[in-house]
Parts: structure tokens; C-alpha cells; sequence
């Protein structure tokens, strides 16, 4: 795949494979010691039962006393789902598993994948409000626009929980911490480059909306849908059904100029494309027109909108996609984790627009502190010290906001989440190494297990 041709055609039918062998990948473990029969009347009946009864006296025990406080829910309906759209809440699940997944080992996070069939915003607010005594915190995840936007909204006003969707401030935190390196290679500034936004969905409208607060102003974008580029003159940009969509086309192209990605991209700085995916969706002239020492970001899954060594060879300077088979992996997993983990560690009431710069600051300080090159504008989504950085700085950063009901430094937060991630990769490998978890011949797609 790195020759940018094509991707693996046999990477397919091998997750299939693993994930019957496996019978998906997540499980629920204890985390108490089982060591006699004696233990059930801690953990359980009767002991338990006056855990309870202190918790119905102070419900703030709650996060002393359960797991609450370590879990998210992943919630889903299933109707934008990675590059396959509208596939439904059952076919969501693998999505939400690998997800699931993620929190866990690079986060040391338990997080319960959560596949709703609920049509509408209102039916899927009142279900992730339902959740609430039971998670600390709330990921949505492939929500299609513009219900992602209502559902977030509402529950970022009603819950006093962290609630993120991470398909639209995810991918806003690590695409602005790449930008910001990728313009410091270069030698641009990010208040006088041209932006063009290719597609303009949960993705990159979250994008639009923390270029915006870190000082780009609405002239220097211009963005492009399916139909075309946003102008005043489009007509069928409703303000009612899609305001945000309508305020971008009225705020952004300060020349109005009329067409579709060519003329989007024609001297522009930078591109930031999460739209249809490719790998002919930005064509490879476009890319040629663009400005001296060019940016792109082609990050549609599961192929991007254009191979980066097209790109490359048109004369972009820097190229990231969303995949970890290329150079600069641009994808929201360097996000979430981190986020997620110094939210919770201080129990924050929201994820707020502040702790999603520190994080994308986070990020982008260790990609610097990594060494910058064309070829490595981030670090890699495994290592830890990733997760741990973002969560110190989100959790410092609600303390100084308001929202932290527990207090911690820095260093007390870094340690903290250093922590629990080992702990969650030295749970895996035990399990690995004692044949709990047999381990898998990538090789032998009949069984996905060593032969």
C-alpha cells in the first residue's frame, strides 16, 4: 500500500477471518480479586448491598465506589459509518468494538459500544441521557450530518457529563495540530495561508469551526460539497435545515468564485479534504495549481480522495491522510483517548471548546519535540506518552475553566494516565503471553491463529 496504488485487497477477507476466530475484540474482566468463595459476599450479596445504600446517601460516591468513572459509552446509530454511510446499528457494531478497543489500550479506558436504532435527534438524545448513571462520559460516533449536529449540541447543553463526537472534534484537534506543524516545515503562517476545505460534513466543520478560534479568518477558507463550491449565490443551502452549512457559505469565499475542487485549490496554500472517498475525488492537476510548498490532507476512508504519491509528484510538499499505511496519519484515535482520559481523571462536567486547543497544542509540541520532517508531522498513535500528554493538558485546562470536580497538577495527571495505559497494555500482553488471548498468524486467514 505504500506505493499508493491501491490497498490491500486480502486485508479484508483477513479481519473477517480474525474477527470470527476472536468473535469480535473486546470482553468484559474482572478487576477485583476472585480469590474464594468468600470474595462473593464482598463484591456481591450482601456486602454490596451496603455500597449501595452509601450511594443513595451521597450519589458523588458513585465515582469512588464503581467503575463510572473509567467508562464511556460509544454510541452510535450507524448512519455514517467510516467510508460505507447508512449501514445500520448492527453492521456499526465492529466499528464501535475496534473503538471500544482503542479507549482501552491507549487510554486504559473502559468504554461499552452502545448501537441504537434511533432515527431521530431527539429519540438518540434521550437515550444517551438514559446512559448517564451508568458512564462517565459520552463518545458518539458515525452520526451523519446534520443530526450529528443537533444530538451534540443538545447533550453538550443538558448533560453535566464529558460528551464528545468525535467524527467532528476528534478530527479538529489532531488536523490542527498537524496543520500547525506542517505550516511551521514550510515556513507559513496559518493567519495568511489559503484554506480549502474539501467537503464540508461533521469532519471538516468542526475543522471550520477551530481554524476559526485559533485566528483564521473566514476569507483566507474556501470550501467545496458535492455540488460545488459554498458561495452566497447557492441557493440550495437551507438556513433552517443546515445553519451551519448556510453560515459558512455566507462567511467563507470572499471572492465568490463559482465551480468545484479545480477551482477551489487553484493557488491555494492548503487542503484539507474529508469528503468522498477516493482516490480520484481531488484530481491530480488540481493539486498541481495549488501554491508553492503545498499542504494536503486527504483523509476519506477507507482510500483517500488522492493517492499521496499523486500528490506528491503534482508538487504537494506535505501529505497526510487518515491511514497508518502512509506517512502522516492525520486521524482522530491520536485524539480521543487522551481527551477522554483527562476529562475523566478529573471528572470534568463537559469537554469544552478550551480543552480541545490544549489538546491539539498537546499534540502538536510532541510532534515537534519528535522532530519534524516532511515524512512525520505527528507522532505515532501508540505511544503512550500521546495519551498521557493530552490528558495532563485537558485536565489542567477544566481546573483553570471551572469544570474539574477534582483537583490535580500537571505532573499528578501525567503520571495518573501513564499509568492505567500501561496497565492496560501489560493486562493484554499477560493475557497474550498465558494463551488467554491465543495469538494470531497473520498469515493463517482460515483460523487467525498461530499454526
Amino acid at each position: 500500500m505504500k506505493d499508493g496504488t491501491s490497498p490491500n485487497t486480502d486485508l479484508g477477507e483477513l479481519a473477517i477471518s480474525a474477527h470470527a476466530a476472536y468473535g469480535g475484540k473486546i470482553q468484559v474482566m474482572p478487576k477485583c480479586p476472585m480469590g474464594s468463595y468468600g470474595d462473593l459476599g464482598i463484591w456481591y450479596t450482601p456486602g454490596v448491598a451496603a455500597v449501595s445504600r452509601t450511594i443513595a446517601a451521597d450519589p458523588g460516591r458513585v465515582f469512588d465506589l464503581t467503575n463510572k468513572g473509567n467508562t464511556v459509552a460509544v454510541l452510535s446509530d450507524g448512519s455514517r459509518v467510516l467510508g460505507l454511510g447508512d449501514i445500520g446499528p448492527e453492521a456499526a457494531l465492529p466499528v464501535m468494538e475496534g473503538k471500544a478497543l482503542l479507549f482501552k489500550y491507549f487510554g486504559g479506558i473502559d468504554a461499552v459500544p452502545v448501537c441504537v436504532d434511533a432515527e431521530a435527534p431527539d429519540d438518540m438524545v434521550a437515550l444517551a441521557k438514559a446512559l448517564v448513571p451508568s458512564f462517565g462520559g459520552i463518545n458518539l460516533e458515525d452520526v451523519a450530518t446534520p443530526k450529528c449536529f443537533r444530538v451534540l449540541d443538545k447533550l453538550r447543553a443538558d448533560v453535566a457529563l464529558p460528551v464528545w463526537h468525535d467524527d467532528q472534534q476528534g478530527t479538529a484537534v489532531v488536523v490542527l495540530a498537524g496543520l500547525l506543524n506542517a505550516l511551521e516545515i514550510v515556513n507559513k503562517r496559518l493567519d495568511s495561508v489559503r484554506i480549502v476545505l474539501v467537503g464540508i460534513g461533521a469532519a471538516n466543520m468542526a475543522v471550520y469551526r477551530i481554524l476559526r478560534s485559533e485566528g483564521v479568518a473566514a476569507e483566507q477558507v474556501v470550501a467545496c460539497d458535492s455540488r460545488g463550491l459554498l458561495n452566497r449565490a447557492r441557493t440550495d443551502i437551507d438556513a433552517v435545515q443546515t445553519p451551519e452549512k448556510h453560515a459558512v457559505a455566507q462567511e467563507t469565499n470572499r471572492q465568490q468564485i463559482s465551480g468545484g475542487i479545480a477551482e477551489a485549490l487553484h493557488g491555494a496554500d492548503v487542503c484539507l479534504a474529508f469528503s468522498q472517498s477516493g482516490p480520484n475525488t481531488i484530481p491530480v492537476a488540481a493539486v498541481a495549481s495549488m501554491a508553492s510548498d503545498s499542504i494536503v490532507f486527504a483523509c476519506a476512508n477507507p482510500v483517500p480522495e488522492i493517492w499521496p504519491n499523486d500528490a506528491k509528484a503534482a508538487g504537494a510538499r506535505i501529505v497526510a491522510t487518515g491511514r497508518n499505511d502512509f506517512d502522516n496519519q492525520v486521524n482522530n484515535s491520536l485524539a480521543f483517548p487522551g481527551v477522554f482520559r483527562g476529562a475523566l481523571d478529573v471528572r470534568a462536567g463537559a469537554i469544552t471548546d478550551g480543552m480541545a486547543h490544549a489538546a491539539a497544542h498537546a499534540l502538536a509540541e510532541l510532534g515537534r519535540q519528535a522532530g519534524l520532517n516532511e515524512r512525520q508531522i505527528l507522532p505515532r498513535t501508540d505511544d503512550p506518552h500521546v495519551a498521557a500528554t493530552l490528558a495532563a493538558a485537558v485536565g489542567v485546562t477544566a481546573k483553570l475553566e471551572g469544570i474539574a470536580r477534582v483537583s490535580a497538577d500537571h505532573d499528578a495527571l501525567f503520571a495518573s494516565a501513564m499509568k492505567r495505559i500501561m496497565e492496560a497494555r501489560q493486562a493484554t500482553a499477560c493475557l497474550m503471553r498465558n494463551g488467554f488471548i491465543p495469538s494470531r498468524d497473520p498469515f493463517d486467514t482460515a483460523t487467525g491463529r498461530d499454526r
